[in-house]
């Protein structure tokens, strides 16, 4: 492992793209700790934990993914979730508008280009909405507990409305999130691996502190008494932990791999015989996309209800959206098979790969050339998909089923098996895969294997 480190740092450009990476990340952990101007986070987070219910599970969830800059309210406490929400209104758009399809496959780049734009419109108009909803649950909190809005803020006001108070709120939220939109991009571009995920990564790895702290503190270890948790749960707990992570690696590496071969071919003078390969058609081709995509989407509607609390019927719909409820759970599952067969759809291609297969003189044993050869890999890969899109489902509900069966705490359960620990192992192995195909196009031998490169 060493000696695999010592070699991604030999290589210039990988090095340069490692410690570009590095620096985005570190710098976006330093924006999570500034706090918006005239708010007091620590009385903010107090109150945060304090919470109870539904809504204590919904924000837990919220703090994660934005690497606790939610609950100190700063100005990064929207996090990535807008550009997420974002992006899957474009490409759903993208689906639904056949123009915009032709464009992206008759000129990529350009295609690329309008979807980047359209996506960061959208980023910054849902920012702008959630901030000022954001701004009116401050001004709820705060008449709970006063002192967590400046009262200099307050006093500023036109008709007794606190404009003051919302137009800093409103423009430092968004330009956080704008801000790490920028950063996504840039270590996508520039860096290594994908940016936004690694924002994401990052955020989940900060509250692992945390968490173990209150696995600890449930324990009751310096007391006598039976603490929330015992040894035998924290022994499943840990037993669901380890299946997490090892299912995560089979289910995002497994292959189908259909047998290739190419037919006998004239070089020179000479007949060469039709080679052997194979196509590898990956069980969850979507990778953990899916499970980001159907955390935001659940994440938005049940945190526009909880901010716009006060009613009833709002805060009946936060309650059953949130973690651990069997509707937030169903419709979880429901959303995580849509977007793996939706991902699949927008970026498996198998008319193409038929073509490509068809000037090669490449071709399926069995099945002929062209439009059979296009029907067989699509009906393949969505039985494939299908059984990745079902156990991908299982494995980010698994620990909220266990955690509810041991009575464990939701926020325990949920971090050390449930979504996040999915989204951190399958960023770290697509990170990892980055790495070895730029150590490999070096001719050097990749980073978690052993052995000689085969084309030296």
């Amino acid at each position: 492992m060493f000696e695999g480190i010592v070699r991604v740092f030999r290589v210039p450009e990988l090095r340069s793209r490692i410690l570009f990476t590095l620096l985005m990340l570190v710098i976006y952990r330093i924006a999570v700790f500034i706090p918006v101007p005239g708010i007091n986070g620590e009385i903010a987070v107090s109150f945060f934990r304090h919470l109870s219910g539904g809504g204590q599970n919904l924000f837990q969830l919220v703090d994660i993914f934005s690497g606790s800059a939610f609950s100190q309210m700063t100005v990064v406490a929207l996090g990535i979730m807008p550009y997420i929400s974002a992006s899957i209104i474009v490409q759903l758009l993208g689906a639904l508008i056949p123009s915009l399809q032709r464009e992206i496959r008759e000129n990529p780049a350009l295609g690329r280009k309008k979807v980047t734009k359209w996506t960061r419109f959208f980023t910054v108009i849902l920012s702008f909405l959630q901030a000022g909803l954001f701004a009116k649950y401050a001004l709820q909190m705060n008449a709970t507990r006063p002192g967590i809005v400046m009262p200099e803020l307050l006093g500023v006001e036109v008709l007794g409305f606190p404009w003051l108070f919302y137009l800093v709120v409103i423009v430092t939220m968004t330009t956080g999130t704008v801000f790490l939109m920028w950063l996504g991009e840039q270590i996508t571009e520039r860096g290594i691996g994908n940016g936004i995920s690694l924002i994401i990564t990052v955020g989940i790895l900060s509250e692992v502190p945390r968490a173990i702290g209150s696995v600890i503190s449930q324990l009751n270890v310096d007391s006598q008494e039976v603490g929330q948790m015992t040894f035998s749960s924290l022994v499943v707990l840990s037993c669901v932990f380890v299946a997490v992570i090892l299912a995560t690696i089979l289910i995002i590496q497994g292959q189908r791999r259909i047998p290739l071969q190419y037919a006998r071919r004239v070089v020179g003078r000479r007949e060469v015989q039709g080679s052997s390969a194979y196509i590898p058609l990956r069980i969850n081709y979507a990778g953990v996309i899916p499970v980001i995509f159907a955390s935001a989407l659940l994440m938005l509607p049940a945190t526009l209800a909880q901010f716009l609390g006060g009613s009833t019927r709002f805060a009946g719909v936060a309650a059953y959206l949130s973690p651990g409820s069997w509707l937030y759970t169903a419709i979880y599952v429901v959303l995580i098979l849509f977007f793996t067969y939706f991902w699949t759809a927008t970026q498996f291609h198998p008319e193409q790969i038929a073509s490509d297969m068809k000037k090669n003189g490449a071709f399926i044993p069995g099945i002929r050339q062209g439009k059979p050869t296009q029907d067989f890999l699509e009906s393949t890969m969505s039985r494939v998909t299908l059984i990745g899109a079902i156990f991908l489902a299982l494995i980010a509900i698994l620990p909220t089923l266990i955690g509810s069966l041991l009575e464990l705490s939701q926020g325990v359960s949920y971090f050390f098996g449930g979504t996040p620990m999915l989204i951190l192992v399958g960023v770290v192995l697509d990170t990892i895969k980055q790495v070895e195909s730029h150590l490999i196009t070096k001719r050097y031998d990749g980073f978690m294997k052993r052995g000689k490169v085969r084309a030296r």
